[in-house]
């Protein structure tokens, strides 16, 4: 009998997917220095077109939401050129694609911004290395109303811009200590304005920018990743964050969003500030519509997911770096390659 994660699956009015396993976005660092994605992207991507949806690895919205070096943009008509060339290989293969939009806020550091402080919710201090730069990451700098304004806009036109690459929706990283994420918890959103103070205040940001995608390219291609448990990017979890998630989530189930996404990497852990349940339950307790799960999950675990409506897709990330073609193994029950962290830097 056919495992119900491996059965086609109505992700929206116009996208029925192959299956309910969906690639995780997962940074790869493959772009050139002017964040052009690159060749060797094009088979990467196609080559796993056969999992229900692929989400891409963050690609960010414009320069000054770098973060990171070797990251693949959609702010210029260059980026969308070289982004066609991946959409057309995926759908040559019969796949779905989604562009991940990120916006790494105070996770970056001034040399990558003409010596500016990133900006974030608010001016906070992060201590930790930024990735393999030598860098570490310090003070951010509070953005200001006007600059919100512009973000909002940055986040819209990076998705019309995924829409003339060719992209079948777009999912906006709210998640993993990034700067969607740094409105959503008190510990790095310590604002006094209508951006801050109360769980309606501190999840505006986010409303808008999904709001500002959802009405530039329409709802139904417009997820959103979310931690609502904070681990990493020092977001540490404040027992009143659970009623910032609780606010936002209440609102997008009035929205006719593709799906909300777990941002976490292993969904068995509980946290005590959402009442100690996992994210995936926290979010399923508070959104009943489509869910897709993260986080170290495997067939056997998302069968149980899905069989007791936790959630309705999983994402999986390390699976596809060992096993570009997964799907395939799954059907037909072939032993899978273990994850080694040397793949990262092989042509898979």
């Amino acid at each position: 009998m056919l495992s119900p994660v491996l059965k086609p699956f109505q992700l929206s009015s116009t996208l029925n997917i192959k299956n309910r396993i969906v690639m995780a976005p997962m940074t790869r660092r493959r772009a050139d220095e002017n964040y052009n994605p690159t060749e060797m992207m094009i088979p990467y991507y196609a080559r796993r077109a056969e999992a229900g949806l692929i989400v891409t690895e963050g690609t960010i919205i414009s320069k000054d939401a770098v973060g990171y070096g070797n990251v693949p943009g959609i702010f210029t008509n260059s980026h969308i050129e070289h982004w066609k060339k991946i959409t057309d290989a995926v759908h040559e293969n019969k796949g779905a694609i989604f562009l991940q939009l990120w916006h790494c806020g105070r996770v970056s550091h001034p040399a990558l911004h003409e010596g500016k402080l990133p900006i974030s919710a608010s001016a906070t201090t992060l201590n930790i290395p930024l990735g393999r730069s030598g860098y570490t990451c310090g003070t951010s700098r509070e953005a200001t109303k006007c600059e919100i304004k512009s973000l909002v806009n940055d986040f819209a036109k990076a998705a019309q811009n995924a829409m003339s690459a060719n992209f079948d929706g777009i999912e906006i990283h709210g998640a993993n200590g990034y700067l969607v994420d740094q409105f959503l918890h008190y510990c790095s959103n310590q604002r006094g304005d209508e951006y801050g103070i109360t769980p309606e205040n501190m999840s505006r940001f986010c409303l808008e920018v999904v709001a500002a995608c959802g009405e530039t390219i329409g709802f139904e291609k417009v997820g959103l990743r979310l931690s609502p448990g904070g681990h990493m990017n020092e977001i540490v979890t404040d027992q009143r964050d659970q009623f910032i998630f609780q606010c936002l989530l209440q609102q997008l189930e009035k929205l006719n969003i593709a799906y909300v996404h777990t941002g976490t990497f292993d969904d068995s852990i509980k946290y005590s500030g959402l009442n100690n349940k996992t994210a995936t339950e926290f979010l399923r307790e508070h959104y009943k519509k489509i869910i897709i799960a993260s986080g170290n999950y495997n067939l056997v675990s998302a069968e149980q997911g899905v069989n007791t409506n936790l959630f309705d897709l999983v994402a999986l990330g390390r699976p596809f770096i060992a096993n570009p073609d997964l799907i395939q193994r799954l059907h037909h029950n072939i032993t899978l390659n273990k994850y080694d962290a040397k793949m990262l830097d092989e042509l898979m």
